[in-house]
């Protein structure tokens, strides 16, 4: 039987209130973008944006699916808007950005899923911050080879795509995504452009198992994924998938050794971790182990 239950107390984080915070908040208003890090409520967005990086939600606020651990509206856009690419542009300038991550909703009411909208930011953020490193964390495209090349010929400095939970639960709460196609999406990466470091990540609570948790993460690193981020799965309202339970700090630490010792370059783990948390060392460290490993030079 699920309960309700009250958030342990290491989920408690001091608001917000940093003089730069208050700058970079004040330099985002009136740009008419999303940012996850205000939109999501992320707890971490002091501490990100201190650290001079961001994450923008491109292609609306509209999303073609309904996952059940989401909080996007549903629905069916049908609509781009050509100019926002430049607008991210020209925020991440204004807010002297190091690291920006650019991530969206499904948009499978669209011929190329968005990539276009993808590669155009890309270029469009480079050509006016030069010096800012840019992630992209994206959908699946429906396992579109031709969509997801058009992003990495962009040349991103991170692809990274979320498979968010184990197998078995997957489709209980991604019911219009594709396990495996998710994992081929991480490996054709590394077939077009085997120099990019490729990312993913997984919420716990959902009813997974640990045992489970190590076979997800065998697989990526099987699939050529780099980094990963594990973190604590919340319930946005009670119409959404319910927390099965909350893992404590010492579980977290121990799936990110279990990680390291699998294969990745890097792990992010913990109860506040999020696919952005701490996003440019986690591409440090990726690029520092590809070095090592010739496959840089």
């Amino acid at each position: 039987m699920v309960v309700k239950r009250k958030l342990p107390e290491w989920f408690k984080v001091k608001s917000p209130g940093s003089e730069n915070f208050i700058s970079l908040k004040s330099k985002i208003s009136g740009a008419s973008l999303n940012t996850v890090c205000e939109e999501a409520a992320c707890p971490n967005i002091g501490d990100c944006w201190d650290r001079g990086t961001a994450t923008f939600m491109i292609l609306g606020d509209t999303c073609t699916r309904a996952c059940s651990y989401c909080n996007v509206k549903t629905g069916w856009p049908n609509t781009i808007d050509l100019l926002e690419p430049h607008r991210v542009a020209s925020t991440v300038k204004k807010m002297n950005l190091k690291y920006t991550v650019i991530t969206s909703v499904d948009r499978d009411d669209l011929d190329d899923y968005g990539s276009g909208i993808f590669a155009k930011t890309i270029e469009e953020v480079r050509k006016l911050s030069p010096k800012c490193k840019i992630e992209v964390l994206i959908p699946d495209f429906e396992g579109d080879f031709d969509s997801l090349k058009k992003v990495i010929i962009a040349k991103p400095q991170v692809l990274n795509h979320n498979i968010e939970t184990v197998r078995r639960v997957f489709k209980k709460v991604r019911p219009r995504g594709n396990y495996d196609l998710s994992l081929n999406l991480i490996n054709n990466v590394k077939k077009i452009n085997p120099k990019i470091p490729t990312k993913s990540g997984m919420m716990v609570g959902l009813g997974e198992t640990k045992e489970e948790m190590i076979s997800t993460m065998n697989e990526l690193v099987d699939s050529n994924c780099d980094l990963l981020t594990i973190g604590q799965y919340l319930r946005p309202t009670k119409k959404h998938h319910p927390i099965i339970r909350f893992y404590h700090p010492d579980e977290f630490e121990d799936l990110k050794e279990l990680g390291l010792k699998i294969g990745f370059k890097h792990v992010a783990s913990g109860p506040l971790v999020r696919s952005s948390y701490h996003a440019d060392e986690q591409h440090d460290a990726a690029i520092e182990k590809l070095i090592d490993q010739s496959i840089l030079n």
